[in-house]
């Protein structure tokens, strides 16, 4: 019978990584669909930034309530998580807390990991009556009805009952310890445990037993579905995290990537020296887009961008255009972003790997030219992210393809351009009366 639970948990945790590693496999194919970018610069800085941000945390507390919260979860969730280690080992070879050779030090582990997930039950409620008693202003916009609302809950619910479920195989083995049963060593110490232990005083061994080996297995499998949740959720990014921190952007905030086709020509339009009648030369290749308009068009760190993004709304927060009743949400750019490149995947899972136009697009379909134009371009949204996520950069690449590719800018932003053209100034006047004041 111990070998069939074996076999059966050997079983149960071959399927679960392998989901997972065909997820991720999935997740790797979409963000590839992307344009490439040269992200080897600046190497110590970038591994810098992903152990300040990703590790540390340090954007987390600017918000300090919901950020040592965050921590709390984020620390408890990952330390407890190294008890899976000894979990698996168990279960593939038929031990009981295999590690408690340990002595002292493992009686610490077990009681710290014990405090973190009570520390991690109370953060997780409150942040539960934060989205749904107080309803802070950030949980409750239009982009979060439906299923984001659902996914931010029930991630919530999952983490609640992984952490009960390990408070009470402790304390069922607390019992059976202290009652002497075979096979469970007396190891580890339970300082919360403790104190549920009582409720099951006066069972019998066969029935404690039978208590800590469903906590036990429900516990593990939670995990290992709670891992393939991941893809179908916000909480990717507990993933994604890392390497979106590496690949953020090191540039000062305010400075725009321009394009290199475009650039070219205004050098030449400034070199005096330049033939304006002069022929192309022969390996000058046109671009094959101005902007973007389709998640291909993205580069592959602005879609790992839209992978990684929280729904945390702290980018939307801190948004003017967004505060002043504007239609744009930058927490929106990105879920958007993130929902065409998995409607994209879907259909070249359908088409054997190779994408079939579907007649849609981000732009249009998804984002509307009005969110786009309410951008004041103050990079505020990408200030407040806690996971270096840039949504401007998407933004500007959409205005880009909406101006050079469709003339399709607002009638102001057209009649400065126009202005600046004709008469080297924005204003609709010519440059020399602009000093007709001197003579008067």
């Amino acid at each position: 019978m111990e070998y069939i639970a074996n076999i059966l948990f050997a079983i149960a945790l071959t399927v679960g990584i392998g989901f997972f590693a065909r997820n991720i496999r999935k997740l790797s194919r979409n963000i590839k669909l992307g344009k490439t970018v040269d992200t080897t610069d600046n190497k110590p800085q970038r591994w810098k930034n992903m152990a300040r941000i990703a590790l540390g945390q340090t954007k987390m507390v600017v918000r300090p309530i919901a950020g040592l919260m965050h921590i709390i979860v984020y620390v408890g969730f990952v330390i407890i998580n190294i008890e899976v280690l000894e979990i698996i080992i168990d279960g593939l070879l038929g031990t009981h807390r295999v590690f408690a050779s340990l002595g002292t030090l493992y009686d610490f582990l077990i009681g710290s990991f014990e405090i973190l997930a009570f520390l991690v039950v109370v953060a997780v409620v409150i942040f539960w009556v934060r989205r749904n008693i107080i309803k802070l202003k950030r949980f409750i916009k239009p982009e979060m009805e439906g299923w984001p609302k659902k996914d931010g809950n029930l991630i919530l619910y999952i983490e609640l009952i992984l952490m009960f479920l390990f408070l009470t195989m402790n304390a069922a083995d607390l019992q059976l310890q202290t009652l002497g049963a075979e096979h469970y060593t007396k190891a580890g110490s339970f300082p919360i445990s403790q104190f549920i232990a009582p409720l099951f005083e006066g069972m019998s061994v066969s029935s404690l037993i039978i208590i800590e080996r469903i906590a036990w297995w429900l516990h593990i499998i939670g995990i290992l579905c709670f891992l393939n949740y991941l893809y179908y959720s916000k909480h990717l990014h507990i993933l994604l995290a890392f390497p979106n921190t590496y690949y953020g952007k090191l540039k000062p905030q305010g400075q725009l990537d321009n394009l290199e086709a475009v650039t070219k020509e205004v050098k030449l339009m400034m070199d005096p020296s330049a033939d304006p009648f002069a022929a192309p030369a022969e390996d000058t290749v046109d671009p094959e887009k101005f902007g973007a308009s389709d998640v291909m068009d993205l580069s592959r760190v602005q879609l790992l961008n839209a992978y990684t993004c929280t729904e945390c709304g702290r980018c939307t927060s801190e948004c003017p255009a967004n505060q002043t009743g504007k239609k744009l949400s930058p927490r929106k750019i990105m879920m958007d972003t993130r929902d065409r490149l998995e409607e994209v995947g879907k259909h070249m899972d359908k088409n054997k790997g190779k994408f079939v136009d579907d007649g849609k697009q981000l732009l249009g379909d998804y984002i509307s030219n009005e969110e786009l134009w309410a951008c004041t371009t103050c990079n505020a949204c990408v200030e407040a992210c806690p996971v270096s996520i840039d949504p401007l950069s998407i933004i500007i690449e959409m205005r880009r393809y909406l101006v050079m590719e469709q003339s399709a800018a607002p009638m102001e932003l057209n009649n400065m351009m126009s202005n600046i053209e004709n008469n080297g100034a924005p204003w609709p006047y010519n440059q020399q009366d602009r000093l007709n004041w001197v003579n008067e």
